[in-house]
């Protein structure tokens, strides 16, 4: 995968920002996708009490959702917690992590904010930039904006307001649960990006990008082992 290099990562908090609002302007919010086959799931865990950053990548195919590719990567944690400025702290271990998919997906699912982000630059935004992918920000939880009650049925969403302006959306992807925070992050539109997520959603609260993501970011190591759960269609590899 051809990734960019546009800043470096040792950086103050101030620079971070500034490289923020500076990258936010760079980006596309209207729908510009190719043929979509290939989707992957970004997710980030910590080890070591946080001073390992685990980024993982889970590709799934579209049509099935079936798992194609998936890599781990880690590397020491050298950005501290700083709310609004997360990726500054997972990116570049996702980046490793993307750099051994053997299958390139077609668009990124990432367990974070696109737009709907106080300087309208999340994580998905970052790699979208970075990685020149579509790219989409499936939160659990909200950063900023309000939105109105939602009807308690798949699919309904409402706009997700900030200082007057649509910054992404609460989607709910399954009857009963909290809704999830949408947004686009590169080259869609917040439209898209809510069909996408439910295309990728079956039974769960999560999309199967982030659920595979995530058991691979923070669950039990499993660099050596070897799942029956790949596509036998497809090449896996696991770092």
């Amino acid at each position: 995968m051809k990734i960019q290099s546009i800043h470096g990562w040792n950086v103050t908090p101030d620079e971070a920002i500034a490289i923020q609002q500076k990258l936010s302007q760079q980006l596309i919010l209207t729908d510009q996708l190719d043929a979509v086959r290939y989707v992957a799931g970004v997710d980030v865990g910590f080890e070591q009490a946080g001073t390992i950053t685990r980024a993982a990548v889970a590709v799934l195919r579209l049509e099935d959702l079936q798992l194609c590719d998936r890599a781990i990567a880690r590397r020491p944690t050298e950005f501290p917690y700083i709310p609004g400025l997360l990726s500054f702290r997972e990116v570049p271990a996702v980046l490793d992590a993307l750099e051994r998919l053997t299958l390139i997906p077609d668009m990124l699912l990432c367990d974070g904010q696109g737009t709907a982000h106080p300087r309208r630059f999340g994580i998905a935004c970052h790699l979208g930039l970075l990685t020149r992918l579509p790219a989409i920000g499936v939160a659990k939880s909200l950063l900023v904006g309000k939105y109105a009650e939602l009807p308690d049925e798949k699919g309904a969403w409402q706009p997700l307001i900030h200082k007057n302006e649509t910054i992404g959306a609460a989607l709910r992807t399954r009857v009963g649960t909290k809704p999830l925070f949408i947004s686009p992050g590169h080259r869609m539109c917040l439209e898209t990006a809510i069909a996408y997520v439910l295309r990728c959603t079956t039974k769960y609260r999560l999309p199967e990008t982030t659920r595979h993501a995530h058991k691979l970011a923070s669950g039990p190591a499993i660099d050596a082992q070897i799942s029956s759960d790949i596509s036998t269609s497809e090449q896996m590899t696991l770092f």
